[in-house]
Protein backbone atom coordinates (compact mmCIF):
# COMPACT_ATOMS: atom_id res chain seq x y z
CA UNK A 1 0.00 0.00 0.00
CA UNK A 2 1.05 3.80 -0.43
CA UNK A 3 2.11 5.68 2.65
CA UNK A 4 -1.68 7.18 2.67
CA UNK A 5 -3.07 3.53 2.97
CA UNK A 6 -4.12 3.20 -0.42
CA UNK A 7 -3.85 -0.15 -2.35
CA UNK A 8 -4.91 1.80 -6.21
CA UNK A 9 -5.39 5.26 -7.54
CA UNK A 10 -8.98 6.98 -6.83
CA UNK A 11 -10.49 5.16 -10.08
CA UNK A 12 -9.37 1.90 -8.72
CA UNK A 13 -6.31 1.25 -11.18
CA UNK A 14 -3.87 -1.06 -9.70
CA UNK A 15 -0.24 0.90 -9.68
CA UNK A 16 3.38 -0.52 -8.52
CA UNK A 17 4.30 0.45 -5.32
CA UNK A 18 7.67 -1.74 -4.66
CA UNK A 19 10.76 -2.74 -7.20
CA UNK A 20 11.96 -6.37 -8.36
CA UNK A 21 12.76 -7.29 -4.13
CA UNK A 22 9.42 -6.89 -2.86
CA UNK A 23 7.94 -8.46 -6.22
CA UNK A 24 10.53 -11.26 -5.79
CA UNK A 25 9.41 -11.49 -1.94
CA UNK A 26 6.01 -11.84 -3.19
CA UNK A 27 6.54 -14.96 -5.40
CA UNK A 28 8.03 -16.73 -2.62
CA UNK A 29 5.46 -15.85 -0.14
CA UNK A 30 3.20 -17.13 -2.99
CA UNK A 31 5.14 -20.49 -3.61
CA UNK A 32 5.20 -21.09 0.58
CA UNK A 33 1.47 -21.44 0.54
CA UNK A 34 -0.61 -24.24 -0.96
CA UNK A 35 -3.77 -21.78 -2.28
CA UNK A 36 -3.44 -18.55 -3.25
CA UNK A 37 -6.69 -16.04 -2.72
CA UNK A 38 -8.13 -13.18 -3.86
CA UNK A 39 -11.85 -11.57 -4.50
CA UNK A 40 -13.54 -10.87 -8.12
CA UNK A 41 -12.80 -7.02 -7.67
CA UNK A 42 -9.13 -8.66 -8.21
CA UNK A 43 -9.98 -10.34 -11.00
CA UNK A 44 -11.89 -7.21 -12.90
CA UNK A 45 -9.76 -4.78 -12.14
CA UNK A 46 -6.37 -6.61 -12.41
CA UNK A 47 -6.65 -10.01 -14.24
CA UNK A 48 -4.11 -11.74 -12.37
CA UNK A 49 -2.52 -15.01 -12.71
CA UNK A 50 -2.18 -15.58 -9.66
CA UNK A 51 0.92 -17.83 -10.02
CA UNK A 52 4.54 -18.13 -8.75
CA UNK A 53 7.25 -16.97 -11.38
CA UNK A 54 10.19 -19.38 -10.29
CA UNK A 55 12.76 -17.68 -11.29
CA UNK A 56 11.58 -14.46 -10.50
CA UNK A 57 11.22 -15.97 -6.95
CA UNK A 58 14.65 -17.06 -7.09
CA UNK A 59 13.72 -20.48 -6.07
CA UNK A 60 13.54 -24.07 -8.45
CA UNK A 61 10.10 -24.68 -10.76
CA UNK A 62 7.86 -26.93 -8.12
CA UNK A 63 3.45 -27.22 -7.83
CA UNK A 64 2.18 -24.03 -8.32
CA UNK A 65 -0.35 -22.87 -5.58
CA UNK A 66 -4.32 -23.74 -5.91
CA UNK A 67 -5.89 -20.25 -7.09
CA UNK A 68 -8.91 -19.18 -5.36
CA UNK A 69 -11.68 -16.93 -6.76
CA UNK A 70 -14.46 -15.24 -4.17
CA UNK A 71 -16.91 -14.22 -6.90
CA UNK A 72 -20.57 -14.65 -5.32
CA UNK A 73 -22.30 -13.79 -8.27
CA UNK A 74 -20.17 -15.58 -11.15
CA UNK A 75 -18.76 -12.86 -12.79
CA UNK A 76 -15.39 -14.47 -13.48
CA UNK A 77 -14.54 -14.23 -17.43
CA UNK A 78 -14.17 -17.10 -19.39
CA UNK A 79 -11.12 -15.23 -20.34
CA UNK A 80 -9.64 -14.47 -17.16
CA UNK A 81 -5.76 -15.26 -16.86
CA UNK A 82 -6.73 -16.73 -13.22
CA UNK A 83 -8.36 -19.44 -15.56
CA UNK A 84 -4.93 -20.30 -17.84
CA UNK A 85 -3.87 -23.67 -17.40
CA UNK A 86 -1.03 -22.82 -15.47
CA UNK A 87 -2.12 -24.49 -12.11
CA UNK A 88 -5.84 -25.06 -10.92
CA UNK A 89 -8.50 -22.89 -10.17
CA UNK A 90 -10.95 -23.07 -7.88
CA UNK A 91 -14.17 -20.24 -8.13
CA UNK A 92 -16.31 -20.14 -4.70
CA UNK A 93 -19.16 -18.70 -5.38
CA UNK A 94 -23.11 -19.01 -3.55
CA UNK A 95 -25.85 -21.19 -3.94
CA UNK A 96 -27.97 -19.56 -5.78
CA UNK A 97 -25.08 -19.26 -9.09
CA UNK A 98 -25.91 -22.03 -11.67
CA UNK A 99 -22.43 -21.20 -13.76
CA UNK A 100 -19.85 -23.06 -14.31
CA UNK A 101 -16.39 -22.78 -15.91
CA UNK A 102 -14.85 -25.44 -17.83
CA UNK A 103 -11.46 -24.60 -16.92
CA UNK A 104 -12.31 -24.28 -12.86
CA UNK A 105 -13.90 -26.23 -9.96
CA UNK A 106 -16.51 -24.60 -8.64
CA UNK A 107 -17.97 -24.73 -5.19
CA UNK A 108 -20.93 -22.71 -4.23
CA UNK A 109 -21.69 -22.57 -0.54
CA UNK A 110 -23.70 -19.07 1.08
CA UNK A 111 -27.27 -17.69 0.32
CA UNK A 112 -26.02 -13.89 -0.48
CA UNK A 113 -22.21 -13.29 -0.14
CA UNK A 114 -19.96 -16.45 -0.34
CA UNK A 115 -19.35 -17.98 2.85
CA UNK A 116 -15.71 -17.77 4.01
CA UNK A 117 -16.04 -20.06 6.83
CA UNK A 118 -17.52 -22.61 4.26
CA UNK A 119 -14.43 -21.86 1.78
CA UNK A 120 -11.94 -22.38 4.37
CA UNK A 121 -13.35 -25.68 5.43
CA UNK A 122 -13.86 -27.09 1.77
CA UNK A 123 -10.14 -25.79 1.33
CA UNK A 124 -9.26 -28.23 4.10
CA UNK A 125 -10.70 -31.49 2.82
CA UNK A 126 -8.55 -30.52 -0.12
CA UNK A 127 -5.82 -30.24 1.78
CA UNK A 128 -4.91 -26.53 1.92
CA UNK A 129 -3.22 -25.68 5.38
CA UNK A 130 -1.80 -22.71 4.28
CA UNK A 131 -3.41 -19.58 2.33
CA UNK A 132 -1.93 -16.54 1.47
CA UNK A 133 -4.88 -14.03 0.74
CA UNK A 134 -3.79 -11.01 -1.62
CA UNK A 135 -7.05 -8.90 -2.07
CA UNK A 136 -8.77 -7.17 -2.48
CA UNK A 137 -9.96 -4.62 0.32
CA UNK A 138 -13.21 -6.41 0.71
CA UNK A 139 -11.82 -9.61 0.94
CA UNK A 140 -8.79 -8.55 3.41
CA UNK A 141 -11.44 -6.80 5.77
CA UNK A 142 -13.66 -9.88 5.63
CA UNK A 143 -10.40 -12.40 6.47
CA UNK A 144 -9.53 -9.62 9.37
CA UNK A 145 -12.90 -9.13 10.75
CA UNK A 146 -14.19 -12.73 10.81
CA UNK A 147 -11.16 -13.73 12.74
CA UNK A 148 -10.04 -15.90 9.88
CA UNK A 149 -6.24 -14.26 9.57
CA UNK A 150 -3.16 -15.48 10.91
CA UNK A 151 -0.87 -12.83 9.89
CA UNK A 152 -0.95 -9.54 8.29
CA UNK A 153 2.10 -8.67 5.96
CA UNK A 154 2.05 -4.86 4.91
CA UNK A 155 4.47 -3.69 2.39
CA UNK A 156 4.12 0.28 2.56
CA UNK A 157 5.85 2.54 -0.29
CA UNK A 158 7.25 5.41 -0.42
CA UNK A 159 4.41 7.77 -2.49
CA UNK A 160 1.08 9.44 -0.70
CA UNK A 161 -1.93 8.41 -4.04
CA UNK A 162 -4.13 10.24 -1.85
CA UNK A 163 -8.15 10.34 -3.27
CA UNK A 164 -11.09 10.18 -0.83
CA UNK A 165 -12.35 7.14 -3.27
CA UNK A 166 -9.21 5.53 -3.73
CA UNK A 167 -9.48 2.00 -2.28
CA UNK A 168 -7.61 1.15 0.87
CA UNK A 169 -5.67 -2.04 2.20
CA UNK A 170 -8.98 -2.99 4.53
CA UNK A 171 -12.34 -1.84 3.21
CA UNK A 172 -15.78 -3.16 4.16
CA UNK A 173 -18.25 -2.22 6.80
CA UNK A 174 -15.31 -1.07 9.18
CA UNK A 175 -15.71 -1.22 12.71
CA UNK A 176 -17.48 2.06 14.59
CA UNK A 177 -15.71 1.81 18.24
CA UNK A 178 -11.95 1.50 18.94
CA UNK A 179 -12.85 -2.32 20.79
CA UNK A 180 -13.95 -3.67 18.00
CA UNK A 181 -11.00 -2.72 16.02
CA UNK A 182 -8.68 -6.04 14.68
CA UNK A 183 -5.36 -6.00 17.03
CA UNK A 184 -2.31 -6.68 15.63
CA UNK A 185 0.90 -7.40 17.58
CA UNK A 186 3.83 -6.32 15.28
CA UNK A 187 6.75 -8.83 15.07
CA UNK A 188 8.85 -7.47 12.21
CA UNK A 189 9.74 -4.30 10.26
CA UNK A 190 12.03 -4.31 7.63
CA UNK A 191 13.58 -1.69 4.56
CA UNK A 192 12.86 -3.13 1.39
CA UNK A 193 13.07 -1.32 -2.44
CA UNK A 194 12.75 2.25 -0.28
CA UNK A 195 9.73 1.22 1.78
CA UNK A 196 9.11 -0.80 4.93
CA UNK A 197 7.82 -4.53 5.04
CA UNK A 198 5.63 -4.63 8.28
CA UNK A 199 4.73 -7.83 9.48
CA UNK A 200 1.99 -8.44 11.78
CA UNK A 201 0.74 -11.39 14.19
CA UNK A 202 -3.62 -10.95 14.56
CA UNK A 203 -4.11 -11.15 18.09
CA UNK A 204 -7.36 -13.26 18.58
Amino acid sequence: MSADGKIATADRRQTRLSGEADIARMHRLRASHDAVLVGIGTILADDPKLTVKWEVAGLPAGEQPLRVVLDSRGRTPDTAAVLAPLGRTLICTNEACVRAWKAAEVFRRGTDRVDVKGVLEDLSRRGVRSLLVEGGSEVIWSFLHGGFADELKVYVGSVVLGGAQAPTLAGGDGVRELEEAVKLRLEGVSTVDGGVLLEYRVVP
